[in-house]
């Protein structure tokens, strides 16, 4: 009898050659017993469900009340207006033309005095990645060519992604003029011809 018990559950499909008699009596005679080892299967299925569901709700609880305490989102990249929208201050110098000048840039939304903010902040948000810094100085040490890309400067002072910005920007050499070229149209394209 605890061989066919232990058939009867480990392989409910068994084909074994028992008589149809002998199956039926011992499934009444066990039957108690059947319903017995189902239902703790049952009962820690439905228990494993509930308990899921319940860890769901929580941690669905605990996020939004995580969010309402956080504060405000990172600077701008939500769209809202206010103290903590992206703002940058751009001074250029001896750029030439209508380039040089001192002008304010809102990101999100677009906005300023800028000549161009919406190419500015795109030039910005392309750039910009997670653990890396769009505003980094060119390494020093670095392997430069040795070309010279005019006498203009820039300096960029605010607030981008939630980091204060404080860069100096020029033309003296290979790396400054990548650098420069990569934040255009935030910077002045000095690639183009300048109007008097």
């Amino acid at each position: 009898m605890s061989i066919s018990h232990a058939i009867r559950r480990g392989d409910p499909g068994n084909g074994s050659g028992t008589s149809q008699t002998s199956h039926a009596s011992r499934t009444s005679r066990t039957s108690g017993t059947s319903r017995a080892i189902a239902r703790p299967g049952l009962r820690r299925l439905v228990v494993g469900a509930a308990a899921s569901v319940a860890a769901f709700g929580a941690l669905a609880a605990v996020s939004s009340a995580a969010y309402a305490q956080a504060g405000p989102s990172p600077a701008g990249l939500d769209g809202r207006q206010g103290t903590d929208r992206d703002h940058l201050t751009v001074t250029v110098r001896n750029a030439g033309g209508e380039a040089d000048g001192t002008y304010e840039l809102y990101c999100g939304p677009d906005g300023g005095s800028h000549p161009d903010p919406r190419g500015a902040c795109a030039a910005l948000k392309r750039d910009t990645r997670w653990g890396k810094d769009v505003f980094t100085p060119a390494p020093e040490g670095g392997f430069c060519t040795m070309q010279y890309g005019g006498p203009a400067t820039a300096h960029v002072t605010g607030t981008w992604a939630g980091r204060p910005v404080d860069a100096t920007y020029d033309r003296r050499d290979g790396c400054g003029i990548a650098r420069w070229d990569r934040l255009v149209p935030l910077l002045p394209d000095m690639r183009a011809p300048q109007r008097p």
